[in-house]
This record gives C-alpha cells, structure tokens and sequence, in this order.
C-alpha cells in the first residue's frame, strides 16, 4: 500500500507517490483486520500532513504580547522555518523571503534580487552561528510581477526559483499560501518576523519576531490615504513594526493550528515608526500570479 504526502507547491495540495514519502508504511493483506489496515493508513496521512504540511512547525513557535521588531523578541530557533534569508555574496543580510516549496520562495520586489549575485540561506537563526545546519541555496530564476511599481510600491512581490530542491527538515519547511478568498478580521492578531533594524542604527543577532494585529483598509486609508491599493495590507501601528531589512519577509496568520502567509513586509515609514501601520503586500490578491507563474515554470 503506497503511502502519500501533501505537497504545498503553488499552494495547492498535490499528491505525490511514496519514493518521494519520508516514511513509507508497506501493509501486508490481513483479510481478517481491515481495521487495523486502516487505522496504519490513517497513520501514515496524519504523519506525513505533520512531518511536511506547510504552515506547521516542528517547532512551536512561542509569541507573547505585542513586542516590536525595533526593540524586539528573540524567535525561538526553528519555530519559524519558512523563514529565508537573503544575502550577498559576503554574506550581507539584505532581505527577507519565505519559502513556500521545495523549488520556490517568495519576497518583495523591492528587494531587487539577481539570480547571478545573490543567495538564499534556510534554517538559520543565529546569524554569527557558525554551527547552524543551514541551506545555501543559489537562485535559478527571480521572476518580478509584472505589475510592480517601484513608485507606490504596488504589487510588491518577486518569486525565486532556486537552482536545486531544499531538503525538507524540522527547522526547514514551508509556510502556506493564504486563498484568494481569505479576508481576515480586522484586530486579528498575526506574526512577522526577520532581522531587520531593532532601532535606528542596530541590526539584531538572532531572529526576532512580533505580534501585531491587521488593520481594516479604512484604518489603513485613514493613515495612508490613497497610497493603499487593493493589493496591500496594513499592520500594527499600536506600537509595534517591522523595518529595514525585514522586507520581503512574511506576514503570517494562524488558523486551526496552521500558519498562513498573508503578507510580505513591503513598506512604511523612513524611522520605522511603531505607531503608523507597516504596509505588506497582500498574499491573497497576489494570489493568481503566484500560482500561475509557479505552475509554468
């Protein structure tokens, strides 16, 4: 009996066969134990959904209160492991990302990444750690939406092929992709995390993370104007905030015990003001895009 797992590509649930399986369950014919039969099967779903399900990490991530990013709280290493970060050749920190399978990560396009000078680290959290398991991984492909404007920032999202596969482990694994449907409530506390500036000048060792609640787009308006288009999102301004160098990275809700990405840090202030919302790019407008252009290439 073949056992399956659930791949998140495209965001899309696809059944794959049971080479690609960390753990294989082969069930001998046992004409008197059908139940038995079964209950191995159900097994082998419920332990591979957990092992590579996206939005569910090994690790329980642990967030309290409303801390900010500036003045932030230390993650708990590898509960958030969609995580990416993206780095130069020397190994600069620049940008954040999330990976959402195997071959793909997503980021802002502001960001700017080349496929010939940059690259993806996995798994990491420490970043003076020289003994973190971390994944290197160089881009194959960066593919911009078509419809970015680098003026107001709308459609503020690029999705990166890498060049080989990451290999899925409990600090390593997808974050799922919020439907195109989706509408969260105003108040809704979510999550965004990456090492971006902890004050105006300092940059953070240890990935940092907060939690902040989203915004309606009235609220969003009211702040913004008509800066907001139907492809952003806004959070916080109740005293937390992402900032420099945390672009690109998630935004991420969580419903029945599963994380979704909603946003992708895109802009704000220039001081990283903790009281004026952060704007994100909206995952469930962009959506369309993102599965498509991950399907035809």
């Amino acid at each position: 009996m073949e056992c399956y797992t659930w791949n998140s590509g495209s965001g899309v649930s696809q059944c794959q066969y049971k080479s690609q399986c960390p753990t294989q369950v082969t069930l001998r014919k046992v004409n008197q134990d059908q139940d038995m039969a079964m209950f191995l099967l159900v097994s082998c779903f419920a332990l591979v959904a957990s092992t590579l399900g996206c939005g569910v990490p090994a690790i329980k991530p642990q967030v309290s209160g409303y801390n900010k990013i500036v003045n932030g709280q230390n993650a708990v290493s590898g509960s958030w492991p969609w995580q990416v970060s993206l780095q130069d050749g020397r190994g600069f920190h620049f940008c954040g990302g999330s990976l959402i399978n195997q071959y793909w990560v997503v980021t802002a396009a502001h960001c700017r990444v080349s496929a010939q000078t940059h690259r993806v680290i996995l798994g990491e959290h420490d970043r003076q750690s020289n003994s973190e398991q971390i994944q290197v991984k160089s881009i194959y492909r960066a593919i911009t939406h078509p419809y970015y404007n680098a003026q107001n920032f709308n459609n503020d999202i690029t999705l990166l092929k890498l060049s080989s596969p990451v290999q899925m482990t409990s600090r390593v694994s997808p974050v799922c992709l919020a439907s195109s449907s989706t509408n969260i409530p105003a108040g809704t506390r979510c999550v965004t995390t990456g090492w971006g500036k902890t004050g105006q000048t300092s940059t953070p060792r240890y990935l940092q993370q907060t939690a902040l609640p989203l915004l309606s787009p009235a609220q969003c308006k009211q702040h913004w104007g008509n800066k907001i288009s139907e492809a952003m999102i806004c959070a916080g301004a109740s005293g937390v905030s992402s900032c420099q160098g945390d672009s690109g990275g998630p935004l991420v809700c969580q419903n029945s015990g599963v994380w979704s990405l909603v946003g992708i840090v895109s802009w704000g202030t220039p001081n990283c003001n903790v009281y004026s919302p952060a704007v994100y790019s909206r995952v469930s407008y962009l959506r369309s895009w993102v599965d498509q252009t991950v399907a035809s290439n």
